[in-house]
Protein backbone atom coordinates (compact mmCIF):
# COMPACT_ATOMS: atom_id res chain seq x y z
CA UNK A 1 0.00 0.00 0.00
CA UNK A 2 1.49 3.29 -1.15
CA UNK A 3 -0.78 6.29 -0.47
CA UNK A 4 -1.00 8.50 -3.55
CA UNK A 5 -1.20 11.79 -1.64
CA UNK A 6 2.34 11.59 -0.19
CA UNK A 7 5.89 12.07 -1.43
CA UNK A 8 8.67 9.62 -0.61
CA UNK A 9 12.43 9.41 -0.19
CA UNK A 10 14.77 6.72 -1.43
CA UNK A 11 15.50 6.01 2.24
CA UNK A 12 11.82 5.11 2.86
CA UNK A 13 10.49 8.16 4.64
CA UNK A 14 7.16 9.64 3.58
CA UNK A 15 6.16 13.30 3.63
CA UNK A 16 2.77 14.98 3.53
CA UNK A 17 2.78 18.71 2.82
CA UNK A 18 0.18 20.84 4.62
CA UNK A 19 0.78 24.45 3.53
CA UNK A 20 4.34 25.25 4.71
CA UNK A 21 4.46 22.30 7.12
CA UNK A 22 5.57 18.76 6.42
CA UNK A 23 4.43 15.69 8.33
CA UNK A 24 7.07 12.95 8.18
CA UNK A 25 7.10 9.24 8.94
CA UNK A 26 8.54 5.98 7.63
CA UNK A 27 6.83 3.89 5.00
CA UNK A 28 4.94 0.63 5.27
CA UNK A 29 7.87 -1.03 3.47
CA UNK A 30 10.40 0.34 5.97
CA UNK A 31 8.48 -0.74 9.05
CA UNK A 32 7.82 -4.18 7.59
CA UNK A 33 11.53 -4.65 6.82
CA UNK A 34 12.48 -3.65 10.37
CA UNK A 35 9.86 -5.80 12.08
CA UNK A 36 8.46 -5.03 15.52
CA UNK A 37 9.76 -1.63 16.55
CA UNK A 38 11.06 -1.35 20.10
CA UNK A 39 12.57 2.14 20.29
CA UNK A 40 12.23 5.47 18.48
CA UNK A 41 14.56 8.45 18.81
CA UNK A 42 13.21 11.69 17.37
CA UNK A 43 14.48 15.27 17.23
CA UNK A 44 13.24 17.82 19.74
CA UNK A 45 10.77 20.60 19.05
CA UNK A 46 12.81 23.60 17.95
CA UNK A 47 15.60 21.53 16.36
CA UNK A 48 16.62 22.38 12.83
CA UNK A 49 16.67 19.53 10.30
CA UNK A 50 18.34 19.38 6.91
CA UNK A 51 17.14 17.43 3.90
CA UNK A 52 19.07 14.21 3.51
CA UNK A 53 20.61 14.34 6.96
CA UNK A 54 19.85 12.09 9.93
CA UNK A 55 17.16 13.37 12.28
CA UNK A 56 16.50 10.30 14.40
CA UNK A 57 16.49 6.53 14.51
CA UNK A 58 14.31 3.50 15.02
CA UNK A 59 15.23 0.14 16.52
CA UNK A 60 13.48 -3.17 16.20
CA UNK A 61 14.01 -6.74 17.25
CA UNK A 62 15.86 -7.22 13.92
CA UNK A 63 17.86 -4.04 13.35
CA UNK A 64 18.32 -0.34 13.84
CA UNK A 65 17.94 2.29 11.17
CA UNK A 66 18.44 6.03 10.85
CA UNK A 67 15.62 8.35 9.87
CA UNK A 68 16.55 11.06 7.38
CA UNK A 69 14.79 14.37 7.00
CA UNK A 70 13.21 14.84 3.58
CA UNK A 71 13.13 18.64 4.00
CA UNK A 72 14.95 21.61 5.49
CA UNK A 73 13.18 23.28 8.38
CA UNK A 74 12.37 23.55 12.07
CA UNK A 75 10.73 20.75 14.04
CA UNK A 76 7.47 22.17 15.39
CA UNK A 77 5.91 18.96 16.75
CA UNK A 78 7.01 15.45 17.69
CA UNK A 79 4.75 12.43 18.07
CA UNK A 80 5.44 11.82 21.78
CA UNK A 81 3.20 8.72 21.78
CA UNK A 82 5.93 6.86 19.89
CA UNK A 83 8.36 7.09 22.83
CA UNK A 84 6.21 4.74 24.92
CA UNK A 85 4.50 2.87 22.10
CA UNK A 86 6.78 2.65 19.05
CA UNK A 87 4.69 -0.24 17.75
CA UNK A 88 2.15 2.34 16.61
CA UNK A 89 4.42 2.80 13.59
CA UNK A 90 3.99 -0.89 12.75
CA UNK A 91 0.23 -0.63 13.14
CA UNK A 92 -0.41 2.63 11.27
CA UNK A 93 2.73 4.03 9.57
CA UNK A 94 0.86 6.61 7.48
CA UNK A 95 -1.54 7.76 10.21
CA UNK A 96 -1.02 7.55 13.97
CA UNK A 97 2.60 6.53 13.36
CA UNK A 98 3.67 9.95 12.03
CA UNK A 99 6.94 11.07 13.60
CA UNK A 100 7.56 14.78 13.26
CA UNK A 101 6.01 17.93 11.87
CA UNK A 102 8.47 20.36 10.29
CA UNK A 103 7.97 24.00 9.27
CA UNK A 104 9.65 23.90 5.88
CA UNK A 105 12.14 26.59 4.93
CA UNK A 106 13.25 27.42 1.43
CA UNK A 107 9.97 26.82 -0.37
CA UNK A 108 8.18 23.66 -1.34
CA UNK A 109 10.42 20.60 -1.32
CA UNK A 110 10.82 18.61 -4.48
CA UNK A 111 14.50 17.81 -4.99
CA UNK A 112 15.10 14.13 -4.44
CA UNK A 113 11.53 13.33 -3.44
CA UNK A 114 9.68 10.57 -5.26
CA UNK A 115 6.10 10.47 -6.47
CA UNK A 116 4.04 7.42 -5.39
CA UNK A 117 4.66 5.89 -8.82
CA UNK A 118 8.41 6.47 -8.61
CA UNK A 119 8.49 5.01 -5.08
CA UNK A 120 6.59 1.92 -6.27
CA UNK A 121 9.18 1.51 -9.03
CA UNK A 122 11.97 1.81 -6.44
CA UNK A 123 10.45 -1.03 -4.39
CA UNK A 124 10.29 -3.26 -7.47
CA UNK A 125 14.01 -2.84 -8.23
Amino acid sequence: MIPDDLLYTKTHEWIRMEDDEAVVGITQFAQSQLGDLTFVELPKVGDTVTAGEEMGSVESVKAASEIYSPVDGEVIAVNEELVDTPEVINEDPYGEGWMVRVRVTGGQPSDGLLTPEEYADLLEE
